[in-house]
């Protein structure tokens, strides 16, 4: 046994635990024992386990476990902007404009940014997340402070995981009019320049790190030129960092290529660089089977933000048909200002029901024939938790993580299944997918580290933050 690891934990006599892996090997077998040792960082071992001397012990009875979920596309800043009447009921396009574009004039101080982070991450570690992909956009020219240190430092406080995604423009959409200073594209030289200082200061190579960085342009079709896009492609290479944008969010999106880039979406963007493993697009609603096809051929990952997509109208996305083609998806949860319930839990209960309904999400497929009214089979429990763990550290390219192995990552999630909405339940593994809700954690681990337990965060008195949030809310208001 390797001493050099630090003091051993042990979660004892769970109901299930779920790996996060595909196919049969999804659980664990009962027969061989239902607990966990982690020792340091990692899983040291999975079976039935005697405590050790001076071991701390949880006590998982009645209990689930899973691996911590992996959220792959956020929008952070966007915490504070919840259910803005002006774009509850639009489209994309128009509520881009109405919403996150109009109200970025709010945060151009640390305080409101900082504010908006710590509810977003604070959220999502309450549902059982353990790594968090920030797709950071709000970057304008003469920014007071630095929005990627920020969510970092956040993320660090809470013990969880960060992949930042610099994001931004280096030209405006055309239907933005007078936009506000803080919607202001960047040059092309400020972008790159910030891509390689940011991955200088806070990129981690190497197994199970704690903070990675992404070159991530809002948009390729529409946020940068297209000359542009294969510099960004060629030099987030050279650093060794990943690459992620939006792409087919809605149809709008295909339109639009077809008619000023004569192209798919696809297409472009592989002309340009931009596919591959080392890069994943959140939305992909909008996909023929040519361009699934394309997707699995050239290993580039997606983030599928089901609630997001439903709230906006934008669409299903064919995931059934996806994963019959071999593509890579994982599960996110997108800006709160488009999700107002912007946690992992709501987002792998919506994915699980949502592609059971929706006969077009198979008919992209020549394996899955479409049927009235949808498929029953069309998305298990296993499936969803897969792409929501292994399959989102497969995307962003985390070795080390997703799944609960020997070996890998010590970051899970302890779900209690005493609510009255567990009982009755004949199969408690599926518990906190198939009922949804609010999550009932008896503990969070991210990297070995106890970072929630029994609901509560020891570093965020939450009636505070509530405060401050309200607080917030009415400075926002008050700026219209």
């Amino acid at each position: 046994m390797n001493k050099s690891l630090g003091p051993s934990l042990l979660i004892k006599g769970a109901s299930a635990i779920l790996t996060g892996l595909p196919g049969h090997e999804a659980r664990c077998d009962p027969a061989r024992g239902l607990d966990i040792r982690i020792r340091g960082e990692v899983i040291e071992s999975i079976g039935d386990l005697d405590p050790l001397a001076g071991e701390r012990v949880i006590d998982a009875q009645d209990c689930v476990v899973y691996p911590g979920w992996i959220n792959t596309h956020h929008h952070l800043f966007q915490s504070l902007l919840k259910g803005i009447p002006a774009g509850i009921d639009q489209p994309l396009v128009q509520w881009l404009s109405s919403v996150p574009v109009r109200y970025r004039q709010g945060f151009d101080q640390e305080s409101m940014f900082r504010l908006a982070a710590r509810i977003g991450l604070t959220e999502l570690l309450l549902s059982g997340c353990t790594t968090v992909a920030d797709h950071q956009y709000h970057n304008y020219p003469n920014m007071p402070f630095d929005p990627s240190a920020v969510v970092f430092d956040e993320a660090q406080k809470l013990g969880m995981r960060m992949v930042l995604c610099r994001g931004g423009a280096t030209k405006m959409r055309v239907i933005d009019q007078a936009p506000p200073a803080q919607a202001m594209p960047e040059s092309f030289d400020a972008f790159m320049q910030s891509i390689e200082s940011t991955t200088a200061r806070f990129h981690q190579a190497g197994l199970r790190p704690m903070r990675r960085v992404v070159s991530a342009i809002t948009t390729p079709t529409w946020s940068a030129e297209p000359g542009e896009l294969i510099e960004m492609a060629r030099q987030a290479r050279a650093l060794g960092i990943g690459l992620h944008s939006h792409l087919s969010e809605t149809y709008d999106y295909v339109k639009f290529c077809a008619e000023v880039h004569r192209s798919t979406p696809m297409q472009f963007v592989e002309a340009h660089e931009w596919v591959g493993s080392d890069v994943w697009f959140a939305h992909m609603v909008h996909l023929d089977e040519a361009e699934i096809e394309r997707c699995a051929r050239t290993q580039t990952g997606i983030a599928h933000c089901p609630q997001s997509n439903a709230r906006l109208g934008s669409g299903i996305a064919p995931v059934p048909a996806m994963l019959a083609a071999g593509v890579t998806v994982s599960l996110a949860v997108d800006g709160a200002a488009s999700n107002e319930a912007a946690d992992m839990i709501s987002e792998a209960h919506a994915c699980w029901l949502m592609h059971r309904a929706n006969p077009a999400a198979l008919a992209a497929s020549e394996a899955l024939k479409p049927q009235p009214g949808g498929q029953a089979w069309a998305m298990s429990v296993e499936q969803v938790i897969n792409i929501a763990t292994q399959q989102g550290a497969d995307v962003m390219g985390l070795e080390g993580l997703g799944s609960l192995q020997v070996g890998m990552a010590a970051d899970l999630a302890i779900y209690r299944l005493d609510d009255p909405r567990y009982l009755g339940l004949h199969d408690p593994a599926i518990g906190p997918v198939v009922a949804g809700g609010k999550a009932d954690l008896r503990a969070v681990i991210i990297n070995g580290a106890v970072c929630l337990e029994n609901n509560q965060i020891a570093s965020i008195d939450l009636s505070e933050l509530a405060a401050q949030s309200r607080a917030a809310v009415r400075s926002l208001t008050n700026l219209f």
